[in-house]
């Protein structure tokens, strides 16, 4: 006979915790209160093990406290489990929510088995995903400073007729002459702020592809290269997002957490499927829509595609031209009578299905 459970629904937040600790024999959960210190989580792991019976089984809710709880409370005895929030149970009717009854519903749910519970990554796994998030932190600062003297730019009149943020767009911005001091100030404040930017960006580019070059990300994002529209970034921050594709069992599980696969609202006889769920990882999710454009092109294999495709397996680069032949052609035909966005959606979750493919070898 297995040794009873002790259930324990933690309501972290920065400051304090909410602990609801459900006995194997209690109908009620006992409900304190602890600092979010890391003394004070110690005593409170020596709590749970002098006055539990058996194992311990904690849980909290994915948030911005992150995983160090989880990797506070672990020991022998002890088991936490971080869980999606957004898969909670929740009562329609149930308008009053405070910290102790989330702690109790936590508490109550994880004895029923009704929570979902998140993948958490490990510390190597989190340090590589930190830096890709940096990556694309500073991306996104460029495009708002770049954004920012655009705007200024065509608030005086000043519009650049050909493509921009080239070094002939730079040219013709440093060429510029201004009626006042002030403004020359102001454009060259903004162009430093895109230079510093840049440089950034270069340098965790160089980081994330020394991580690439490193196990265990060599063998997979060799793989993902293979297809049109991945390189070696993209590899590496897909990699770093899903930091374990082996707990996808399908690819159709994998669509579903980057969001591609449409909300359904059914009932009876009446099927109505609305747009994509769009849960799940919204870098992840980007980064195979920006490669699902690439396929409206018609399949070939060029220069740069044939160099990352050399010495990796026969079996992905099969799988690779499969893909170029079966999106480009569902992308044409969609494109005649859906517009373009609603296209590369659905080219993209095609997408995410060959790359399942070729992450799983034993799916051959």
């Amino acid at each position: 006979m297995s040794e009873p459970i002790t259930y324990v629904g933690i309501d972290a937040h920065k400051a304090q915790l909410q602990v609801a600790v459900l006995a194997p024999d209690a109908a009620e959960p006992t409900i304190w209160t602890v600092r979010n210190e890391v003394r004070a989580v110690n005593r409170l792991r020596r709590r749970l093990e002098k006055d539990a019976p058996g194992p311990i089984a904690c849980c909290y809710e994915a948030g911005p406290c992150g995983y160090a709880l989880q990797r506070q409370l672990e020991r022998d005895r002890v088991r936490c489990d971080v869980i999606a929030p957004a898969l909670v149970p929740r009562k329609p009717g149930d308008r009053v929510k405070t910290d102790r009854r989330d702690a109790r519903k936590l508490a109550e749910l994880h004895r029923a088995s009704l929570l979902t519970v998140v993948r958490a990554p490990t510390p190597a796994e989190e340090a590589v995903r930190d830096l890709c998030r940096a990556r694309d932190d500073a991306r996104a600062d460029r495009q708002r400073c770049r954004h920012r003297l655009g705007k200024l730019l065509l608030r005086w009149g000043l519009h650049y007729p050909g493509r921009a943020w080239t070094q002939a767009h730079r040219r013709w911005i440093n060429g510029l002459t201004w009626s006042h001091p002030a403004d020359r100030v102001v454009v060259d404040d903004y162009l430093l702020a895109i230079d510093q930017l840049e440089a950034r960006l270069l340098e965790l580019d160089a980081q994330l592809a020394a991580v690439a070059e490193a196990d265990p990300y060599r063998e997979p994002v060799g793989w993902l290269r293979c297809f049109r529209g991945i390189d070696t970034l993209s590899a590496v921050l897909l990699l770093a997002e899903l930091h374990d594709v082996q707990r996808f069992p399908t690819a159709r599980a994998l669509m579903a957490y980057l969001g591609l696969v449409p909300g359904e609202h059914s009932s009876g006889d009446r099927h109505r499927r609305g747009p994509i769920t769009k849960t799940g990882n919204t870098l992840a999710r980007r980064l195979v829509v920006e490669a699902a454009w690439h396929y409206r092109h018609r399949p070939g294999v060029s220069r740069p595609l044939a160099q990352r495709r050399s010495g990796q397996p026969a079996r992905v680069v099969a799988l690779a031209d499969k893909a170029q032949q079966r999106l480009c052609r569902r992308f044409r035909r969609l494109a005649e009578h859906k517009p373009g966005p609603v296209v590369t959606v659905a080219v993209a979750r095609e997408l995410v299905g060959f790359l399942w493919a070729a992450l799983h070898p034993e799916a051959a």
